[in-house]
């Protein structure tokens, strides 16, 4: 525990819901072990700039509801460099920083086992709203991101129902359709499309539409993960084809603020704290993630390399319940 006396903190990648009480959890982790703490700002483009901020435990009053994080985030082209990661680690040993936590995605995570294998200690923790870091089953932000999904969803039927029309909603998900599978679900959607999944647009959509007109339904609601694409020529194809008046809604980066649900206010908070204890207990170039329900690690390298699916059950499930 010796080795470490100073450690850093930094958010990286798109901002997600609860990354302000993991940066909480880890501030006051880290005080209450008699650390230095100190806040990275704009990412790892601040650690090469040595933007940083020394915290307290006050610093961290009155954020845990907020929404975005408070230390800021940013793209960093330079520190993709062998070159930018080295000046990194000389800036935080000129800083006296002994170890540092990252808070973000894939891209952060690659990020930190290169700072570890040129000598700085660091671990990471998943913040991002897609649900999609392969060994961890949940990433902060995801939870309050379904419930402004289903919030603007439900408000978007209201309107639909009234003039009976179509909405094709596009959610956000480049790679992963982890929020437009549940959200589906959860909104009750006749159709829901995900990247994962090859679909018959006649079969698979305006079929669907067409029998559900047929039994009475007076509207209805597609889904369509933001890496599918093509929601507003979708909306124009389906009045085409059905006859229904449909509109396009994309809802975009809306999804990514908002206050933090109860969910993503506590695994953030014990992600971040783990975070440290990782680190006093010697660890780097760990990934705190959840696996069975319980809080874990793993190798940064084994954690990228892990693989991970939409259910399948899901699927069937959003398929069933939409007849």
């Amino acid at each position: 525990m010796s080795q470490f006396k100073k450690i850093g903190v930094l958010t990286s990648g798109g901002d997600a819901p609860g990354m302000n009480a993991a940066i909480r959890a880890v501030v006051r982790t880290a005080v209450y072990n008699g650390l230095e703490i100190v806040g990275v700002k704009r990412g790892y483009n601040g650690l090469l700039h040595e933007d940083f901020i020394n915290m307290d435990a006050r610093s961290v009053g009155e954020t845990l509801q907020k929404g975005g994080t408070i230390l800021q985030t940013a793209r960093c082209l330079e520190f993709k460099t062998s070159e930018g990661v080295k000046k990194a680690v000389e800036v935080a040993k000129r800083n006296e920083i002994d170890g540092l936590i990252v808070i973000g995605g894939d891209g952060s995570f690659r990020g930190a086992r290169d700072l570890t294998r040129e000598g700085l200690p660091t671990v990471a923790m998943p913040g991002t709203i897609d649900n999609d870091i392969n060994c961890s089953e949940y990433t902060v932000g995801y939870d309050t991101c379904l419930n402004t999904v289903i919030e603007a969803v439900d408000k978007l039927r209201d309107t639909s129902s009234s003039h009976e029309r179509c909405s094709v909603v596009e959610v956000m998900g480049r790679g992963a359709g982890y929020i437009a599978i549940e959200s589906a679900i959860a909104c009750g959607a006749e159709v829901v499309l995900i990247p994962e999944e090859p679909f018959d647009f006649q079969k698979d959509v305006i079929d669907v539409i067409q029998q559900g007109k047929e039994r009475g339904k007076k509207h209805s609601i597609v889904i369509v993960a933001e890496g599918v694409g093509g929601t507003v020529e979708m909306a124009k194809k389906i009045e085409e084809q059905t006859g229904v008046e449909a509109r396009a809604t994309i809802l975009g980066h809306v999804q990514r603020g908002g206050s933090p649900t109860v969910r993503d206010r506590v695994i953030a908070s014990q992600m971040g704290a783990r975070a440290v204890e990782l680190l006093l207990e010697g660890k780097s170039n760990r990934i705190v993630c959840m696996q069975h329900g319980e809080i874990a690690d793993v190798d940064i390298e084994e954690g990228l390399n892990m693989k991970k699916h939409v259910s399948q059950e899901l699927i069937k499930l959003a398929r069933q319940l939409a007849i």
